[in-house]
C-alpha cells in the first residue's frame, strides 16, 4: 500500500511532520496515523517476541494467580489449566487481529475507520481509548506501590499521601518518555528487560520451589468447573484488552511477513511469562489467605521472599511495569488521534498519562479493595473490547487491503464515508454486541440481568460479545466503499486472503 497523501484533501486529517528518510531508524518515532510506505516496512516477526514478553512484566499477574486460588478457589492443578489456555486464547485474538496492520501499515484504531466509518469509529473508539485509561491506571497504581514496597524494604519508609503522589508522579513521568518517543525505544527497552526479568524470575521460581510447603498446595481441594472457566476470562482479559493494538506494533512489517509465525510469536511471548507468574501467584497464595482484602497488591511480595531476592525482582519489575504502560499510551496516542484531536502522538500520550495520575491518585487514597476493583475492571474491560473484536475480526477475513487516503480523510469525499460517516452495520453489530455481553455480566457495583445464566455465571459476557458481534456482522448486507487509485494499487500488492492461519 502506498503511504497516504498529505494533500489527498483539503480537509483532510493532518499528518504528522516526516522529515527523515527512514523513519523507522530514527531514535523518536513521529509518523502518526499514516501508513507506513512499504520501503519503512523492515521491521521482523520476530521482533514481536519480547514485545509482547515485556507487555506481561507485571507483578500483577502474580496478584491474579493468587486470586484464582482466594478468590475462585482453584487448586493448582486447575490454575495451570487456567494458565496455559488464557495466553493461547487471549494472544491468539491479538494475532490474529495483528495481520491486519501489515495489511494497512496503520494502527489498529485507524484501519478501524474502514469498518465503522470515518464518524461511526468515534463510538468504538471513545470506549476503548476510555477503557485504557482503568488500565494505565492500574499500572500506574500498581508501579507505585512497587517503588513504596521497596523504599519500605530497604529504608523502612512508610507510605503516606505525599509519598503516593510523588510515587506516582514519578512512573507516569517515565511512562510518558518511553512511549513518547515511539516504537523503537519500546523495542530496546523490551528486550533487556525480557532478559532481567526472565533471569530473576527463575530465581524466584527457585525459592519458591524449596521454600513453599507443597502439601499445603497440593491438597488443597478443587474449585468448580464455573471458576475454571471464570478464571480463564480473568487472566484473558490482559491479551483481550491489547488486541485493538496489536496492528500498531506489526504496521512496520512487510507484507510478504508470515501471518501464522505473527500469530504464534505473539502466542508465545506473552505465554512464556503468563504460565509461570500466574503458577507462582498461585502457590504463594498459599501463604497469603488475606490477600482478598489486602488494598496493596504487591507488599505481599516483599513479605514472602527475603530482601535480596524481593528488592531486585521489584526494581526490575517495575521497568516491566512502566514498559506496560508505554504500549498502552503508545497505542493510546494513536487513537486519540483518531477522535479527532489534532497534535503529534507524543502530545497525545500526555492526555491519558494526566488521566492515569488522577485516577490512580483516587485508587490508592480512596478505594478500599485495590484486588476488588481490578477484577470488577478487567471483566468490563473484556466486554467493551469484544464487541470491537468480532465486527474488525470479520471485516478483515473478508479484504486484503486498506485505502491510505480514505483512512486519513475524514471527509465526504473519503472512501470510508460511506453514509453520514457510518457504516450502519458494523455500528448495529458492534452495539448489539455490547450490550449483550453486559447482560451476562456480573462486577462488585454491576450485575445484568443474564449474569445469574449459565453464561453469567461463566464469565463468559466477553465471549458472547465476540460471538453476537461477528454474526451478526456477517449476516448483514455489505456495504462496498467504491474503488479509488490507491485502492486498486493496494489490491494489487497485497497477498492474497489465503495467507491466514487456519
Amino acid at each position: 500500500m502506498p503511504p497516504a497523501s498529505r494533500s489527498a484533501s483539503a480537509h483532510s486529517e493532518t499528518a504528522e511532520p516526516s522529515h527523515i528518510a527512514a523513519e523507522i531508524e530514527s531514535a523518536i518515532e513521529t509518523r502518526g496515523l499514516e501508513p507506513v510506505p512499504d520501503k519503512e516496512r523492515t521491521g521482523k516477526v520476530g521482533d514481536l517476541f519480547p514485545t509482547w514478553v515485556a507487555a506481561n512484566i507485571s507483578v500483577l499477574l502474580l496478584t491474579m494467580g493468587a486470586g484464582l486460588v482466594v478468590f475462585n478457589g482453584l487448586n493448582i492443578w486447575q490454575v495451570l489449566v487456567v494458565a496455559t489456555v488464557a495466553p493461547i486464547v487471549s494472544y491468539g485474538i491479538v494475532g490474529l487481529i495483528s495481520i491486519a496492520g501489515k495489511r494497512g501499515g496503520a494502527p489498529g484504531m485507524a484501519l478501524s475507520r474502514a469498518v465503522f466509518g470515518q464518524r461511526g469509529n468515534l463510538f468504538p473508539g471513545s470506549l476503548i481509548w476510555v477503557a485504557r485509561w482503568g488500565w494505565e491506571t492500574i499500572n500506574a497504581v500498581t508501579g507505585a506501590y512497587a517503588i513504596l514496597t521497596v523504599l519500605d524494604l530497604l529504608f523502612g519508609i512508610k507510605s503516606n499521601t505525599a509519598l503516593i503522589v510523588v510515587t506516582l508522579l514519578l512512573f507516569v513521568t517515565g511512562t510518558f518518555l518511553v512511549s513518547g518517543l515511539g516504537i523503537n525505544a519500546l523495542r530496546v527497552c523490551s528486550k533487556w528487560s525480557t532478559y532481567l526479568f526472565g533471569a530473576f524470575s527463575v530465581l524466584v521460581l527457585g525459592y519458591l520451589i524449596v521454600d513453599t510447603d507443597w502439601s499445603a498446595v497440593l491438597d488443597k481441594p478443587a474449585g468448580s468447573a464455573a471458576m475454571v472457566v471464570a478464571g480463564i476470562g480473568m487472566i484473558g482479559a490482559g491479551g483481550i484488552s491489547w488486541v485493538p493494538s496489536g496492528p500498531d506494533f506489526t504496521r512496520y512489517l512487510p507484507r510478504s511477513a508470515s501471518s501464522g509465525k505473527l500469530v504464534g510469536t505473539t502466542i508465545g511471548g506473552a505465554g512464556i511469562v503468563v504460565l509461570p507468574m500466574v503458577l507462582m501467584g498461585a502457590v504463594m497464595a498459599v501463604a497469603t489467605p488475606n490477600l482478598a482484602s489486602a488494598q496493596d497488591p504487591v507488599a505481599f511480595i516483599g513479605e514472602l521472599l527475603p530482601i535480596w531476592i524481593a528488592v531486585p525482582y521489584l526494581l526490575i519489575a517495575l521497568v516491566g511495569m512502566l514498559l506496560i504502560n508505554s504500549m498502552s499510551m503508545y497505542s493510546a496516542g494513536f487513537t486519540a488521534q483518531t477522535l479527532g484531536i489534532k497534535v503529534p502522538r507524543a502530545w497525545a500520550v500526555s492526555v491519558n498519562a494526566v488521566i492515569s495520575l488522577v485516577f490512580g491518585f483516587l485508587l490508592m487514597v480512596v478505594a478500599t479493595s485495590f484486588i476488588g476493583s481490578f477484577i470488577s475492571f478487567l471483566t468490563l474491560l473484556a466486554v467493551a473490547f469484544s464487541a470491537w473484536i468480532g465486527v474488525f475480526g470479520v471485516d478483515m477475513l473478508r479484504r486484503t487491503s486498506y485505502d491510505g487516503a480514505a483512512l486519513l480523510d475524514t471527509t465526504r469525499t473519503s472512501a470510508y464515508w460511506y453514509k453520514g460517516g457510518f457504516a450502519w452495520q458494523a455500528m448495529t453489530a458492534w452495539a448489539v454486541a455490547l450490550v449483550t455481553g453486559l447482560l451476562f455480566t456480573k462486577v462488585d457495583w454491576f450485575a445484568g440481568p443474564l449474569a445469574s445464566s449459565w453464561i453469567g455465571e461463566h464469565g463468559l459476557g466477553w465471549l458472547a460479545g465476540i460471538v453476537v458481534s461477528a454474526l451478526l456482522y456477517a449476516v448483514l448486507p455489505r456495504t462496498k466503499a467504491p474503488a479509488t487509485p490507491a485502492a486498486v494499487k493496494a489490491d494489487e500488492e497485497a497477498p492474497a486472503p489465503a495467507e491466514l492461519p487456519v
